[in-house]
């Protein structure tokens, strides 16, 4: 593999502290980097530097001739006084860029639902960053610096992505360098992984699974040899004073001993225990909604809750994209319904999340479970001992403590928080949970004002957490947090025991806290066996019947294109497709309540357990027969 760029013994210094000290490192052809580490640790900085945007103190870059460099940055570089079309294609004539594939997918990929002629000073933040990065996309590069490149994007936006760049290159060509938090972005894209910690860059074989795989052994080995060290100190302290040659080897990934490291760690959470803690706190009836549906007047739409979860003005959405992907509310008459006929019987303990493009209403359906939407039509049904706490994307809840002191503000709390349940409870301070999130304790005196955006997120969950709802909700939780501090959120949350709700773009945090997956597409909420990939799918499928239906036949996912049924077999379907939503229903609701009464049973008879939780499964493997019935009857019936 030619080699592209490399650093040899890197020193930056800050006035308050040395950044790097004597880093040295390469890129080949063919490497596909991710870079991770805490917030604050030099991650941008050494991509700056490696980029040329930034002088070592000492040390060098050194880079190949003509080597050609893109690079993303976090802020934001693009001329105000152009127009979307300029900012990325420039003056180039209409067939130049038309005629070159990559330009048509990347156009298709990041704006095409911004208006071609819209200057750039009237685009929202998101939209202004996703045209910067299709500028640098439609350009010819042999490596390219990517930072926080998934910011602004949805699911759908980032999986793009991730296709994009894993085929941008020949194998063995091109070179890319990335820093994210998003953790599935780094194990779908990236085939090394460097982390930058203690002023120094050590790298890792394979993406984001790999990298965690190898620390763990590396803390392992490194807990083990301290762990000797200590025991030859209490015996023999001459012996050690003079000191054995050091045997430093980095060992080499192997996935065997990543089994084994992970061979005795229980299940991220203890189901059952938490189940049974939930229903103790809400009862059997926690949020039902019953053929619920949201409607609001076309002229308040700009500031009705269904755009809360959107970064784009309404005006801008290009009358040209899908209904059922860029909006999935339809007119009717002066009103536009946002959500329609939506049956979700929320249960105790239940942790799901909510999938959805920007617009679609997800940000809506929470409102409905919180209380701060009403419903046009039907009826949200609440149980009596149900307090629901959301994590909002901003940061209001924490301006009336701006200039107190993170302990005052949590001082005027409580003393204690249990997490965890049964044998497993543990009852911990507030400052116990703080260093949980990542505070040290010299943070604890500093006003809330002087924390990062990173720490005032972790402090906003604290102070939820401490005054114990019992339902959450998560709106984009993962904002401003680096990889360690997501991880110690989640196990956090794996602790809790209530019902959890999320919306997230960050696959990986919606994955690993929630154990099912419900989509909004057409303004309908659909369940999710398949997960995440299974929402790709059905989005691809809308967006592709979307294009290919006439002006006018396009509807709301499950109706767009033309049918390939006709007659009496398009309303023998339609009456099946019904029948099966109905029952389905049914049997969501009977697992929901077989749950419910697993947590009541003696947790010590496991034969009993065992008989209940298989035919728990049972039903739940019908479902998903039923449910795959359905996905084929809506694409018969297309």
């Amino acid at each position: 593999m030619a080699h592209l760029l490399g650093a040899e013994s890197l020193h930056l210094e800050f006035p308050t502290r040395v950044v790097f000290d004597s880093v040295t490192l390469g890129l080949q052809e063919g490497d596909r980097v991710g870079i991770v580490g805490r917030n604050g640790d030099g991650k941008s900085t050494l991509m700056r530097l490696l980029a040329g945007r930034l002088e070592p103190d000492a040390g060098r870059v050194t880079r190949r001739r003509d080597l050609r460099l893109g690079m993303l940055d976090q802020a934001d570089t693009l001329d105000p006084a152009l127009t979307v079309s300029e900012a990325i294609v420039g003056d180039a004539a209409h067939h130049e860029w038309a005629g070159d594939a990559r330009t048509r997918d990347v156009l298709a990929g990041l704006v095409g639902d911004i208006a071609w002629d819209a200057r750039i000073e009237t685009l929202s933040g998101g939209q202004r960053r996703r045209v910067a990065l299709a500028a640098l996309l439609v350009g010819d590069w042999d490596v390219i610096f990517l930072d926080e490149p998934t910011n602004h994007l949805d699911v759908e936006g980032i999986a793009w992505l991730a296709g994009h760049l894993k085929t941008r290159w020949a194998a063995g060509a091109g070179a890319l360098v990335v820093v994210t938090h998003d953790r599935w972005f780094l194990d779908e894209v990236c085939t090394a992984t460097w982390e930058v910690h203690d002023r120094i860059v050590e790298p890792f074989e394979g993406g984001y699974a790999a990298y965690i795989l190898q620390r763990v052994e590396r803390d392992r080995m490194a807990a083990a040899t301290e762990a000797r060290r200590q025991n030859l100190a209490r015996k023999e302290l001459a012996w050690l004073r003079r000191g054995a040659p050091a045997r430093t080897s980095k060992p080499k990934f192997r996935i065997d001993a990543a089994n084994a490291l992970i061979a005795d760690v229980p299940e991220v959470r203890d189901a059952v225990s938490l189940q049974r803690l939930a229903v103790s706190r809400l009862g059997k009836d926690v949020v039902d909604l019953l053929d619920v549906s949201v409607e609001f007047p076309l002229a308040a739409e700009a500031s009705s809750p269904s755009r809360v979860d959107s970064a784009e003005p309404l005006s801008l959405v290009d009358s040209a994209s899908p209904p059922s992907l860029v909006d999935s509310a339809k007119p009717n008459g002066d009103r536009r319904t946002v959500l329609r006929d939506i049956t979700w019987r929320i249960a105790p303990g239940e942790r799901s999340g909510v999938l959805g493009v920007n617009g679609a209403g997800k940000s809506t359906l929470l409102g409905l479970i919180s209380g701060t939407v009403s419903p046009t039509t039907g009826r949200v049904k609440r149980g009596k001992t149900v307090k629901v706490a959301t994590l909002t994307q901003r940061l209001d809840e924490l301006d009336d403590v701006l200039d107190e002191p993170v302990r005052t503000v949590i001082g005027r709390l409580r003393t204690s928080y249990t997490i965890g349940a049964g044998s497993k409870a543990q009852e911990l301070t507030p400052g116990q949970l703080l260093e949980r999130l990542g505070f040290s304790s010299a943070q604890l005196s500093m006003p809330v004002k002087d924390l990062s955006g990173g720490q005032k997120r972790r402090l906003q969950l604290l102070l939820i957490l401490l005054d114990e709802p019992n339902v959450l909700i998560l709106d984009e939780p993962t904002n401003d947090l680096d990889t360690d501090m997501l991880a110690a959120m989640e196990d956090l949350l794996d602790s809790w025991p209530g019902t959890l709700l999320v919306v997230s773009h960050d696959r990986y945090f919606l994955e690993r806290v929630t154990d099912q997956q419900y989509a909004i597409l057409g303004g309908r909420l659909r369940h999710l066996p398949g997960g995440v990939d299974e929402y790709l799918r059905l989005s691809a499928a809308d967006r592709q019947a979307a294009s290919s239906s006439p002006p006018g036949l396009t509807e709301s996912a499950g109706q767009a294109g033309s049918s390939k049924l006709s007659g009496k077999e398009l309303r023998d379907a339609e009456k099946e497709l019904a029948s099966l939503e109905r029952r389905i229903s049914r049997l969501q609701q009977q697992v929901a309540d077989s749950k419910v009464a697993l947590a009541d049973l003696d947790q010590s008879d496991y034969a009993l357990l065992g008989v209940e939780m298989q035919k728990i499964a049972t039903v739940e493997d019908e479902i998903a027969a039923l449910e795959n019935r359905w996905l084929e009857l809506s694409a018969l019936s297309e």
